[in-house]
């Protein structure tokens, strides 16, 4: 292992269980990488909303003692046999999600939702360490992002995968609900599609950064009353009807329960958030409008190298989305703060002093 990284031991870290982390300085790392395994070093984790929900043992899916970390910016130490797509040195952003291949899902092209999906950071060891192993396949790579850009990629494709399968047509009048990063990135891509995107939230702070960072026009706060309310204010920005396209980006129950209200006739309604508690909806008002209700599951691989073009090519700038930031031998400390939401926070990451 010394060839490789000329350390024997590094540092990780682990949520136990709910509500506690444990620190180990001196972890063994990983074995040189085998056939079709790459040896990465993490240099940037984005902290996400998973994070957050299963340090409060509200996650779905999520197991514990986890080294979480799936949003992820890493540099290539050393490939296995077999590995021609990345080299040593290469600049990566990983596809946390790990599917079988075999079942009907990864069958007919779906493996975002394979029925034995591994997600790291979630059902097994994630990046929030030193050194990892990694299929090579899993790996999408970029000669010009930086190692924090390339953490941000995969909550971009958790909101480009949620409007290709809302199938957002030009013209069409999309409610995004939810203006942390998944709904920023769900609604920069609804507009690429041609959508005429209102974004709605109840924290005035993101609605702003959201008009002038991310270029969307139509905000409504969900707590806004009279003429303001949503149900009134929504006509009024979508040509006098209600959006044919909701895309629901909180995870918050009482936001989910709600969404139902806003979805016009013959309209659709796409869940990219997910909550632990049942979600009960109206039967007639429901059936009235032949609403199409659908679930939004992680991205697929080329949605990451799609993001990454775009990125590229200065069409999507995340760059502002950045706005705290730690290294590793802070975490702890500094997600204590992070996870009451302070003011300002919009994305947090989490850097390895050799991956600046």
């Amino acid at each position: 292992m010394a060839a490789f990284t000329e350390q024997t031991s590094m540092m990780q870290i682990t949520m136990t269980k709910p509500g506690e982390w444990t620190i180990d300085e001196h972890a063994p790392c990983p074995p040189a990488p085998g056939k079709g395994q790459v040896l990465v070093r993490t240099g940037a984790i984005g902290v996400c909303g998973t994070d957050y929900h299963a340090f409060k043992g509200q996650q779905n899916f999520f197991t514990y003692p986890r080294i979480v970390g799936h949003e992820l910016g890493v540099t290539v130490v050393a490939v296995g046999e077999g590995v021609d797509n990345v080299q040593p040195g290469d600049r990566c952003s990983v596809e946390p999600y790990y599917n079988c291949g075999d079942c009907v899902a990864c069958r007919r092209g779906r493996g975002n939702c394979c029925t034995n999906i591994s997600v790291i950071g979630v059902h097994e060891d994630g990046g929030m360490r030193d050194l990892f192993i990694a299929p090579a396949h899993k790996l999408h790579r970029s000669e010009t992002l930086s190692l924090e850009q390339l953490a941000l990629v995969e909550t971009l494709c958790i909101g480009a995968h949620a409007v290709a399968r809302a199938a957002v047509e030009d013209g069409e009048n999309v409610l995004v609900i939810g203006a942390g990063p998944v709904g920023m990135g769900t609604a920069q891509f609804a507009k690429a599609a041609g959508g005429n995107v209102v974004v709605m939230d109840v924290v005035e702070e993101r609605l702003a950064f959201i008009r002038e960072q991310v270029g969307i026009e139509h905000t409504l706060n969900a707590r806004g009353e009279g003429d303001a309310a949503p149900a009134v204010a929504l006509p009024k920005v979508c040509g006098g009807d209600m959006p044919t396209c909701v895309i629901d980006a909180t995870g918050n129950i009482h936001s989910m329960k709600a969404a139902f209200n806003f979805v016009a006739h013959g309209g659709r309604l796409v869940y990219v958030g997910h909550t632990k508690n049942q979600i009960s909806f109206d039967n007639p008002l429901f059936h009235s409008h032949e609403m199409t209700v659908m679930g939004s599951r992680n991205a697929l691989g080329a949605d990451f190298d799609r993001v990454i073009a775009l990125i590229e090519a200065g069409k999507v700038d995340v760059t502002p989305w950045i706005t705290h930031r730690c290294e590793l031998k802070d975490f702890v400390a500094r997600f204590a703060e992070w996870k009451e939401f302070p003011k300002g926070l919009i994305k947090a990451i989490v850097s390895m002093p050799e991956g600046k």
